[in-house]
């Protein structure tokens, strides 16, 4: 129709109780692996001291640095133990993806927010779910000023027709998403590949230096020190889980790839549950991550 702008899909804004879990997880991430690499790097600082030890210098300036590698590393893991960082991290990411896919499921009238319910029962019933969400994490919270639980652009989008919603869901939560797992999923692969690649050549150099100095009594440990070296590696490589994650985005990815494909041309009665099947497909990942950090899931959304 002439003089009529034709509707594009807007994005909707998300409650603040997703965007502070959102940045306090970012938060805890941060300090939970800036904490680990101290103590893993203080360690194998504290390993090439004691290989150098033979060395005197007029005092024992080896030993000094020994002493204060071991006490950073000290302090790093005191640090670990009582601000448990990887509980903001945890927590944080457990609360911000349950309530977006809340959020989501709301805005679009995906099950169990059908629209059978009216605006103020789903309201409600939205209230009650990210209730339940924050009964877990909310001690590590700090939820600032805005609409906490619902906003007017999912209001607008939820009262919005079929098409409206289809249209703003496939761009701005099934594709987005899929495109983040499957470009993460690739950043990973590499990063487990050269990781594996290095820790590689870390254990032949160990094996070179090993026969090198067999029988020569030579008083520097330089395959200790490599072998250090290595076993910092691989400790850093289980604290970031590589290959782990790049199967669950893999996985995450082909998932919703199949559910947007059902999505696209679904009827009206069917939505809801196509949402829900959609929604269910991003969440198991999120459960595959806290399981294999050793979290139990927050309540089912």
């Amino acid at each position: 129709m002439a003089g009529v702008t034709p509707w594009s899909p807007t994005n909707i804004d998300l409650p603040v109780v997703h965007d502070t879990a959102n940045e306090g997880s970012g938060r805890g991430q941060k300090v939970y692996l800036l904490l680990s690499a101290m103590r893993l790097i203080s360690l194998l600082i504290a390993a090439i001291a004691g290989a150098l030890g033979f060395i005197t210098l007029g005092f024992d300036v080896f030993g000094l640095i020994l002493l204060a590698a071991f006490v950073v590393a000290a302090v790093s893991e005191l640090s670990l133990i009582i601000f448990q960082p990887e509980r903001d991290w945890y927590s944080g990411r457990a609360v911000a993806e349950s309530t977006k896919t809340i959020a989501w499921r709301f805005a679009v009238q995906g099950k169990p927010f059908g629209p059978n319910l009216t605006l103020d029962q789903a309201e409600s019933l939205l209230r009650q779910r990210i209730s339940e969400v924050l009964a877990k994490g909310k001690d590590r919270l700090d939820v600032g000023t805005g609409p906490a639980v619902v906003t007017e652009s999912m209001r607008l989008l939820r009262a919005a027709d079929l098409e409206q919603r289809r249209a703003t869901y496939l761009t701005f939560r099934t594709s987005d998403q899929r495109q983040w797992y499957s470009t993460n999923a690739k950043k990973n692969r590499v990063r487990a590949r050269t990781w594996r690649y290095v820790l590689l050549s870390g254990e032949i150099l160990a094996v070179v230096a090993a026969a090198l100095t067999l029988g020569r009594g030579n008083p520097f440990d330089f395959a200790g020190i490599v072998a250090a070296l290595v076993a910092s590696g691989a400790a850093w490589l289980a604290i970031k889980q590589h290959s782990q994650i790049t199967s669950a985005y893999r996985v995450a990815a082909a998932e919703l790839a199949i559910q947007e494909s059902l999505l696209e041309s679904v009827e009206e009665k069917k939505w809801p549950q196509a949402v829900a099947d959609a929604e269910e497909a991003i969440s198991r990942e999120h459960t595959m991550w806290l399981a294999s950090r050793g979290e139990e899931p927050l309540a089912k959304t």
